[in-house]
């Protein structure tokens, strides 16, 4: 069996993840291209998931909500599902990063991404009692304020300007994707935002967006070393071109506001 440091560290990491049967892909891939096994534990798990600057529980959280998001690698979200759990991730942050992915890549993928998590729960013998919150009035007033909390201004902007082409949808934007989803009390604001970042990072079709969001994440305590390292985590699950995007787009918003 190949080993190195590298390879190593990479197994210690991958086992935290994938538990008991950490190996079942790397024995698939074994069959057809080991080099492809060899170089998942090395680089993805050696290299970039041992790193010390994001903890393993808010790695597996990232790597779900991107995987959920982008709706393409089932087989990928459901080892990482069950890595977020091994990794000490409570089932209820779990559907929380992914009741996120409604408001950035859309309810077909939230769903279909819930009722894996579903089967999941089942199979692990999870006794899950989901969060419901209480419908309020007032839902546009909710949305504004966990708007200005988070995005301080800089969402604001952009619904003043959506609002000159679609008033509704920016009324839309405030009600649902900040009243109903992005204000809820389950995970706190930070890890909200570096799971966000790491889904508009993986989509790749959103850097406006992403740029409002990687300001959003300063603005409630992520350190710009915490969002490079949950951007680059992405060249594992959505490429470099997507990673790099996702970098430059960090190094133009830093910039900016080092100015204002």
């Amino acid at each position: 069996m190949f080993t190195s440091i590298r390879f190593d560290t990479g197994l210690e990491i991958l086992k935290k993840v994938g538990g008991a049967n950490f190996d079942v892909p790397l024995n698939q891939l074994n069959t057809i291209a080991p080099d492809l096994a060899r170089c998942t534990v090395e680089f993805c798990y050696g290299d970039i998931m041992s790193r010390k600057e994001l903890d393993l529980p808010t790695r597996q959280l990232c790597t779900v909500a991107a995987l959920a998001g982008m709706g393409n690698a089932i087989p990928q979200l459901k080892y990482h599902i069950h890595g977020a759990l091994n990794a000490g991730c409570t089932p209820a942050a779990i559907v929380e990063v992914i009741l996120v992915c409604t408001v950035f890549a859309g309810f077909p993928t939230a769903g279909n991404a819930l009722m894996l998590t579903k089967e999941i729960f089942a199979e692990r013998d999870i006794m899950f009692t989901p969060e419901v919150l209480t419908p309020i009035d007032g839902r546009y007033e909710k949305g504004m304020v966990a708007l200005e909390e988070i995005s301080a201004g800089a969402g604001r902007q952009v619904t003043q300007q959506l609002k000159e082409i679609s008033p509704d949808l920016a009324r839309f934007v405030i009600e649902f994707s900040y009243g109903d989803i992005l204000s809820r009390p389950v995970i706190d604001n930070r890890t909200k935002e570096l799971v966000i970042i790491t889904l508009l990072t993986a989509l790749a079709t959103a850097q406006p967006q992403l740029k409002v969001h990687i300001s959003a994440a300063l603005n409630v305590g992520v350190t710009e070393v915490e969002i490079i390292e949950a951007i680059q985590q992405m060249a594992i699950y959505a490429g470099f071109p997507a990673a790099l995007n996702g970098i430059f787009a960090a190094r133009d918003t830093f910039n900016d506001r080092k100015m204002t």
